[in-house]
């Protein structure tokens, strides 16, 4: 029987790559966006689509259409950037970044904790911008308090599902040339999932709760 993985904003970027990729690896992979992509249609896989996963609406709607389907590996994915200053605050923006990258991934992964098999594996999909000790520039308040919000909850989420026997990471893909940053990054949608599947490969009990690079580097809170 096929591994099952369900990938959030999975419709471009990192998420089409991650889809891509898994089902090269003979993956059974689930799709959950708000919007179909033609390059996302064009894979054989399951679309779940109309998916707000800020919105508990569309969280209850997603874990319906998954209720009784085993979950191997969840991919919390989607994701939102902007950049808050002194100098350019908006704190709507700030709020928004909050539902979407860190309230979110922790209402979709409570919602769908049912279908997590044991040895199972939650990947939160964070930044290294979540890192205080990383923090030299300041600014981008908002992407920062959201994902470094992201990684405590993490850390929780891994403690209280180790005794179900099902890890959680918290994995930063590198600065990656994705429409979010405008493709400034250093490395492709590819490079950057491919290394994260490596990752999620590694992750088990004993470092469930951790924060890593996608190039293998563990990352300091």
């Amino acid at each position: 029987m096929k591994k099952h993985v369900v990938i959030t904003g999975a419709n471009r970027g990192i998420g089409l790559e991650f889809c891509r990729q898994y089902l090269q690896l003979g993956y059974q992979v689930t799709a959950v966006v708000r919007k179909r992509s033609e390059a996302l249609e064009a894979l054989c896989l399951n679309i779940i689509d109309d998916i707000d996963v800020s919105c508990e609406a569309g969280v209850t709607k997603l874990a319906q259409q998954l209720q009784g389907v085993e979950i191997d590996i969840l991919i919390n994915n989607a994701g939102i950037f902007s950049n808050e200053s002194l100098t350019d605050m908006n704190f709507d923006r700030i709020e928004t970044q909050f539902a979407v990258n860190a309230v979110a991934p922790v209402r979709i992964t409570h919602a769908l904790q049912s279908s997590l098999i044991a040895g199972a594996k939650v990947a939160m999909v964070t930044s290294r911008m979540g890192s205080i000790a990383d923090n030299g520039s300041g600014a981008y308040i908002g992407y920062r308090m959201s994902k470094a919000a992201l990684n405590a909850a993490g850390v929780s989420l891994a403690h209280e599902f180790k005794p179900r026997g099902v890890a959680v990471a918290l994995l930063h893909p590198g600065f990656v040339q994705t429409e979010m940053v405008n493709y400034a990054g250093d490395i492709g949608p590819d490079v950057a999932a491919e290394r994260l599947i490596k990752r999620i490969d590694e992750l088990d009990l004993s470092n469930t709760g951790t924060f890593w690079h996608s190039n293998g580097d563990e990352l300091p809170w």
